[in-house]
């Protein structure tokens, strides 16, 4: 929901910063994976309680991925580029709920469980509707220049990382968090349904 607002914020400096990795020879795929690498290290951040530690490594993982997407503006972008972008998305948002399932699997396994649940389900909608897209040859910019077709939702990016900051913030709503986001999620890919029942008619 709040992707494209913020787009228009964070993509000048980035686009800058990315053009200069660009022309010092880092490419879009390095920093996919070197930012995947650095978030996969918020997991044993989270699992020894380090929450102040676990939010930083969160934010820069974060910043690398928007960095990736601003190099292969910058440079040349590719279609496994954007596959591996979305990949590596997937793994991130997984990893840090089931970091806090981890560190107290008794407070947080269910609201843990169900989180990752409305992950699947969120992001099987929004992938098959890229897929459906890319057949009709419908395309947007509207969440920045993609090499998939980015439907918008009630959440997106920006809200995801939004409740990532706050379980790291305030560790112990981890639950009453999941639970209210992982609902939230359900009703994101209800509504992107609901939207594919309506565009992709034949």
């Amino acid at each position: 929901m709040l992707d494209a607002a913020f787009r228009k914020i964070i993509d000048p400096p980035l686009n800058r910063l990315g053009r200069r990795m660009a022309d010092r020879g880092i490419s879009a795929n390095a920093v996919t994976l070197a930012g995947l690498g650095i978030g996969i290290l918020a997991v044993p951040a989270i699992w020894a309680g380090a929450f102040g530690l676990a939010l930083v490594i969160v934010l820069v993982s974060r910043l690398s991925d928007g960095l990736d997407g601003a190099i292969a503006r910058a440079s040349q972008k590719t279609a496994f580029g954007g596959y591996l972008d979305i990949v590596a998305d997937f793994a991130f948002y997984g990893i840090i709920p089931l970091a806090f399932v981890l560190h107290d699997p008794d407070a947080n396994g269910l609201a843990g469980a169900f989180v990752l649940a409305s992950f699947y389900v969120n992001g099987s909608s929004f992938l098959g509707y890229a897929i459906l897209a890319e057949k009709k040859g419908i395309e947007t910019s509207a969440q920045g220049q993609k090499t998939l077709y980015y439907s918008n939702g009630l959440l997106e990016g920006a809200e995801t990382i939004g409740f990532f900051v706050a379980i790291c913030l305030f560790p112990d709503a981890f639950p009453a968090l999941a639970w209210v986001f992982g609902g939230l999620c359900f009703v994101t890919a209800t509504l992107r349904v609901y939207g594919a029942s309506r565009v992709f008619t034949a």
